[in-house]
């Protein structure tokens, strides 16, 4: 899908419609080749401020994940600190040799209950704004960056517990592309993992 086409869809109203679609699964992956990642950060922009526009009235809500995770971080207490990453970053400064260690707190926490709660809060903040705008989509990109934290489908696979089908969709801009039932993130890792989502293509 062109970035033409995927503008179109989302200014259709039938897709700005959350009811409209799969009543179990509201993901949708857009796919694009890695080295377009500052080209695509640009165009999400264009997007949401093409959809806030009086034809729509959409106000969509951006998350780069990888940010929404430094943030969590930072606002997370960790023994006598206030800040767990301010921690975690000071610790790997000082001894390169923990560099593993830190790699899967990092991890653990990004998979957590609380983190999660963290995006969901989040969502729920944007799309309960009482005013004239329509809140159907979410957009998450910097899911690259957080590799190898989570990857993309364990991130939807936990999220599921939190998400509300009814009331807005997610779309995932995913730097990387499909061979037959695998995805290839950057075009180079190998990710055998089902994604429980809609793959955006030509129609």
């Amino acid at each position: 899908m062109t970035i033409k086409e995927l503008d179109d869809k989302l200014n259709s109203p039938g897709f700005q419609d959350p009811e409209n679609g799969d009543l179990f699964y509201n993901f949708f992956i857009y796919q694009y080749p890695a080295d377009a990642e500052y080209d695509i950060r640009k165009q999400i922009q264009e997007f949401k401020a093409n959809l806030l526009r009086p034809l729509n009235y959409v106000d969509v809500l951006c998350l780069n994940l990888f940010d929404e995770f430094c943030h969590y971080l930072d606002q997370r207490r960790f023994l006598k600190h206030d800040s767990m990453l301010k921690y975690l970053l000071e610790k790997e400064k000082a001894d390169t040799s923990k560099a593993s260690s830190i790699q899967e707190t990092l991890s653990r926490n990004a998979h957590s209950q609380e983190f999660l709660q963290f995006i969901h809060k989040r969502i729920l903040d944007h799309i309960n704004i009482k005013d004239d705008f329509r809140r159907p989509f979410v957009f998450v990109n910097g899911v690259g960056s957080m590799y190898p934290y989570i990857r993309v489908n364990e991130f939807l696979a936990l999220y599921e517990n939190y998400n509300d089908t009814s009331r807005y969709k997610i779309i995932v801009f995913y730097p990387g592309h499909r061979e037959e039932n695998s995805f290839r993130l950057f075009g180079v890792l190998p990710d055998n993992h089902t994604y429980r989502a809609t793959i955006l293509i030509n129609e």
